[in-house]
Formats: C-alpha cells, sequence, structure tokens
C-alpha cells in the first residue's frame, strides 16, 4: 500500500510540476492532496515546497538546454525582490493556525479559478520588450509583493506572475515562464529554509513528491507551452472548485 502511494505521488508531482511550469496552479492540486492524507495544513504548505524546488531547478535546466535566454541583470533584480518578500512570506505562514489556513487557501482557489474563467481572449503579439527604468521597478516591486505571496501559501502564483512580466514587460510566455521558475527558486529557497528551521517539513513526502515534481517541470520546459492549455485550464477549473469547497466545508 505505501508502494502505491509513493507511485500517486509521484504521479501528482508530475502533473504539478508540469502545470506549475508551462502556467500555474499546480499547488492548487498537491496542497489539498496532502492535507487529505492527513497533514495539517502548515505542515502541506510547508513540505509542498520541497518539491516546488525541485520542479524549478529542473525547469531551469530544461530552459537552458533549449537556449531560451534569461533577460539580465533584469532577471537577478526579481530574484532579490522576490528573497526579500519571501522571507517574510514564509514567517508569517509559520505560525498560521490550520483550520485559518485551509480557508484562506480556499478563498485563494476560487479567486484563481475566477480569474482562469474571466481571462479575456487576446491576440498573440510579437511586442517589443520592455525594460526601461519605469517597467523594471513596476517589476521589481510586483515581485517583492508576489514573493510574500509565495513565500506564505505560493498557490496559484504561476498566474500572477505571467500577469506581471507579459503585461509589464512584454515577455512572450516562454521567457516569462523562464523568469518565472528562476525567481521561484529564490523565494521558495528561503521558505524550505525557514519551514526546515520550524520543523515544518516532512521530508520523506516532500522528497517523493519533488521526485515526479522536478521530472514534471524538466519535461514541461522542453514541451510547447500552448499545447493543451485549454483542456489543462477546464481540469483545472473542476478540480480547484470542488478541493475548495471541501477545505472550506469539511
Amino acid at each position: 500500500m505505501e508502494i502505491l502511494q509513493n507511485i500517486l505521488i509521484i504521479f501528482i508531482g508530475f502533473i504539478s510540476g508540469f502545470l506549475n511550469t508551462v502556467a500555474g496552479g499546480g499547488s492548487l492540486i498537491t496542497l489539498p492532496i496532502l492535507i487529505f492524507m492527513g497533514l495539517p495544513g502548515s505542515v502541506a504548505n510547508a513540505t509542498n515546497r520541497v518539491a516546488i524546488l525541485s520542479q524549478n531547478i529542473f525547469a531551469v535546466t530544461g530552459f537552458n538546454s533549449k537556449g531560451v535566454k534569461l533577460p539580465f541583470p533584469y532577471s537577478l533584480y526579481l530574484g532579490l525582490a522576490s528573497l526579500a518578500g519571501g522571507f517574510i512570506g514564509a514567517r508569517l505562514a509559520v505560525d498560521i493556525n490550520d483550520s485559518l489556513f485551509n480557508r484562506i487557501l480556499a478563498v485563494v482557489m476560487i479567486m484563481v479559478v475566477t480569474s482562469i474563467v474571466l481571462e479575456p481572449k487576446t491576440k498573440k503579439e510579437n511586442r517589443p520588450q520592455r525594460l526601461g527604468f519605469i517597467p523594471q521597478a513596476l517589476g521589481v516591486l510586483s515581485f517583492f509583493f508576489l514573493g510574500i505571496y509565495g513565500g506564505f501559501i505560493q498557490a496559484g502564483i504561476g498566474f500572477l506572475v505571467i500577469a506581471v512580466l507579459t503585461r509589464i514587460n512584454h515577455f512572450n510566455l516562454i521567457t516569462t515562464n523562464y523568469v518565472k521558475v528562476f525567481a521561484a527558486i529564490v523565494y521558495t529557497g528561503v521558505s524550505v529554509l525557514i519551514f526546515a528551521l520550524e520543523d515544518k517539513i516532512i521530508w520523506i513526502t516532500g522528497l517523493t513528491l519533488a521526485i515526479g515534481q522536478g521530472f514534471g517541470g524538466w519535461y514541461a520546459s522542453r514541451w510547447s507551452v500552448d499545447k493543451g492549455e485549454v483542456w489543462i485550464k477546464r481540469i483545472l477549473v473542476i478540480a480547484v472548485i470542488v478541493l475548495a469547497i471541501k477545505l472550506w466545508f469539511f
């Protein structure tokens, strides 16, 4: 039974890593499942970060192997801003009541689903990147607050990062996802460190999930970012609504 459970965790991790890399929302699947397995909300939140860190490290290697270039030094500025925010967010998450955490997670999930459903249909354009002082300053400020959110709860942050980088800097989706996973290594890394020091991580579960999530991130980074996106969103909407109801009422 334990072997089957570990295989299921690895499979779930792969799906989550894939979703997180090409779009976002993978933690909206893994977090509730970890809670359903019996982990307290705050512990599930901490344990999930181990897998997310693995996913982003492998995703970076995948993007790099395909010759995708990071916009430097802008990516470094975003990483440092998210590091500061991630530290604050992780400290907030350490002492949160598990019941309150579950309800916050449920609200976040509903908000993310709403944003997916109401996302406007826009034509894809080859717009020039915006890397002047003002767009970079806005991006850095946004990533500080995104770091706080990522350090605190993580779930759904991928959609927020995509919105910031595509609307403020006009990055294409491939560059956006590369910057997204690069910055996530920074704020997730500091979160893992804080949660580990507070003894909030179930390491066996986290590392098992990390196997699948790491491979999912690597595979997704080398895969076409648009293929299958419509069905992924449809399935994600249904799953998130069901899990949000479960978290809020049970």
